[in-house]
């Protein structure tokens, strides 16, 4: 267990802005920051950041909450994961009880790869630096490739001794189970007997954004004919290469400062980038590129630059790559070095000047460089120039953005001396094309459909009095500690012996107001989680005169925090919007705080009176009619009814 006085530090010490701003490129917003959703696909910021109450919200998927609850949500961190991690990032101490055998137990499924992979991180490295075999082969290895020992230390680089099951037998000596060493692919499992996956090889570990070790890159060292000359780990719970990107954790400060991200081929490549002083380097890791690696660059920035060998082979690799770029609506350019020259060995012979200055020169528009690479491979042919043009359309086809869309239709019309209106023709019949294999199989799919009679929907039944409890905490949250007149209703019976209510003004604190007319009508809340939450909340705002939401927020549990920061940042969603900018002007809750307060509860009394006379109703319909009993029932379902019409002509309501 962490003690309180850690988690303390780490609440005061975190800053929510902070910490996201590693995983999200996050842009000032008024008092708060927006971005694009990290558990969506969008191209819209819903995404919006409160440095003032410390908390987030993510509007295109509901999550939100504190700096943990985000951990918690982006990077599969526990709790005391969250935690630790905060701490490690501001120079915090843990504080912590040894957990027992029972605890070690309960660890999930996920956790335990994790811990695996984290064990043969250090096993690995361990091998590298202090036996004589990983020394003379593993380090040596590295330093011809011209890694610096801070360098080889920083991305944990590592050696797998060349023996059957030397990791193996290591990390089941350790306590490890061999379950988790084979779902992590670190150990290969055959009937009755187990060894290494990465025996004899110089090792990579793939981290996630955060800093996890997800999996491991392996290169032999050996010339065996047969063998991989690079073994990735394979598909796992932790490991998805298709959504990783290898050096990304020590990229993406740099890529959202520099509001750039090159991405290269292989592991080298980006370690002898960073070595020379180019941070903001990524690599898709010898795989081709895929959409969500680029959506993963998409959180830090808009712009990419696909750096890649001067051979035609890599050349063509990176044309297909830089079309899915431009599918996903970022900016894309293209460079190339030199032949014989890859990003490695270029960054190794040249200085950080020389090297950023050459990125600078011959970083070209995607246009650009499709013609030149596709016109040497025309050679003046006429055909071949006609299959270029239309090569580059259908590049510029898949750009979601109009207006960039025809930018680079003028563009492609200069460079390759062709009119305008005939590449406008070009690309309207290729996106038409599209849009008709799109309808098409719409239809298709409808027809496979229509084999089964669909159910007709029903409308969903809003549960008012979820709703109304939802009002109470979003009202004690945001204005439990005002001090308002409030004009309660008060039952009288009148000159004729009839029910009326009569209204008295006083004043008290809004939560006061509220806890009392609660207590009053004897209502409980039906919600356990608002139940909760509704406690905390009244014991709080009456015992601290200095009630801020950042404070309370960091102690309920995450699954809570969705509710409450929705609650909380609900004026931000109008911001987001920029409803004001179209003038859709919403009216202010607090400029009318009592008649709201007044309005909640007079709905939630009116609602669970209609609840007990329809109780009262089942009893009746069970009961004799001429018994006395239910002549008393009857009674007491017209005095109901009589106060519910008294409380529905207060709210302006026909019963």
């Amino acid at each position: 267990m962490i003690h309180k006085s850690t988690l303390d530090a780490v609440f005061e010490t975190a800053r929510l802005e902070e910490v996201i701003g590693d995983f999200v490129q996050l842009k000032k917003a008024g008092s708060n920051f927006k971005g694009l959703s990290p558990f969506s696909d969008e191209r819209t910021p819903s995404f919006m950041v409160s440095p003032v109450k410390q908390i987030w919200k993510d509007f295109s998927s509901g999550k939100g909450g504190n700096v943990v609850a985000f951990l918690m949500e982006h990077e599969h961190f526990t709790y005391p994961e969250a935690i630790k991690y905060l701490a490690k990032k501001y120079n915090i101490e843990v504080e912590e009880t040894e957990q027992t055998d029972e605890q070690k137990e309960q660890a999930n499924e996920r956790e335990s790869m994790y811990l695996v992979s984290e064990f043969a991180n250090t096993f690995f490295q361990n091998s590298l630096h202090k036996t004589e075999k990983g020394k003379a082969i593993g380090l040596t290895y590295f330093k011809e490739r011209g890694f610096t020992e801070e360098t080889i230390k920083k991305f944990a680089l590592g050696y797998s001794p060349d023996l059957w099951d030397a990791f193996t037998s290591e990390a089941i000596k350790k306590g490890y189970k061999l379950d988790y060493l084979e779902k992590t692919g670190l150990t290969i499992v055959k009937e009755e007997k187990q060894f290494d996956r990465f025996k004899g090889r110089v090792m990579f570990p793939i981290l996630s954004m955060s800093g996890r070790v997800l999996g491991f890159g392996g290169r032999i060292l050996t010339n065996e004919k047969k063998a991989a000359k690079y073994l990735n780990s394979p598909e796992s719970d932790i490991y998805h290469k298709s959504k990783v990107l290898y050096g990304i954790y020590h990229a993406k400060q740099s890529i959202a400062k520099e509001d750039n991200c090159y991405i290269v081929e292989g592991y080298t490549d980006v370690i002898q980038f960073y070595q020379t002083g180019v941070h903001n380097v990524v690599s898709s890791s010898g795989t081709a590129l895929t959409p969500d690696q680029i959506r993963l660059i998409s959180r830090l920035t808009k712009n990419i630059t696909v750096l890649f060998d001067g051979d035609a082979a890599g050349m063509r690799a990176s044309i297909r790559g830089v079309d899915l770029i431009l599918e996903q609506g970022m900016n894309v350019k293209v460079c190339s070095f030199p032949d014989g020259e890859d990003p490695d060995s270029f960054a190794k012979q040249n200085t950080l000047e020389e090297l950023t200055l050459y990125l600078k020169e011959n970083a070209q528009d995607f246009i650009r460089f499709k013609a030149s690479i596709l016109q040497k491979e025309s050679q003046n042919d006429p055909i071949k120039k006609a299959e270029l043009v239309r090569d580059m359309v259908t590049s510029i086809s898949k750009i979601p953005d109009v207006i960039k869309r025809e930018i680079y239709v003028q563009e492609c019309s200069r460079i390759m001396d062709i009119s305008e209106e005939v590449l406008f023709n070009t690309l309207a019949q290729i996106r038409n094309v599209d849009h008709k294999d799109q309808r098409k199989q719409q239809k298709e799919d409808k027809k496979k459909l229509e084999v089964v009679k669909p159910e007709a929907k029903q409308t969903p039944k809003v549960n008012e009095q979820y709703e109304l409890e939802r009002k109470i905490i979003e009202i004690l949250i945001l204005y439990g500690h005002r001090e308002e007149e409030f004009e309660d209703l008060v039952l009288k019976e009148n000159d004729d012996g009839e029910l009326v209510m009569e209204p008295e003004i006083h004043t008290s604190k809004v939560f006061e107001k509220i806890y009392l007319d609660l207590q009053d009508d004897e209502i409980e809340f039906a919600n356990d989680g608002f139940k909760g939450i509704y406690t905390v909340l009244i014991e709080q705002l009456n015992q601290n005169n200095d009630f801020k939401v950042e404070n309370f927020i960091n102690q309920i549990a995450p699954e809570l925090a969705y509710e409450i920061t929705s609650i909380i940042m609900k004026e931000e969603q109008y911001a987001l919007a920029r409803w004001h900018d179209m003038e859709i002007h919403v009216k202010q809750k607090d400029y009318t705080v009592s008649q709201y307060v007044n309005d909640i509860i007079l709905n939630l009394r009116r609602y669970l009176i209609g609840q007990k006379v329809k109780e009262l109703s089942q009893e009746v319909k069970a009961q004799d009619a001429d018994k006395e009993d239910n002549q008393e029932t009857l009674q007491d379902i017209m005095d109901y009814l009589s106060l519910k019409r008294i409380l529905s002509e207060k709210l302006n309501r026909v019963v």
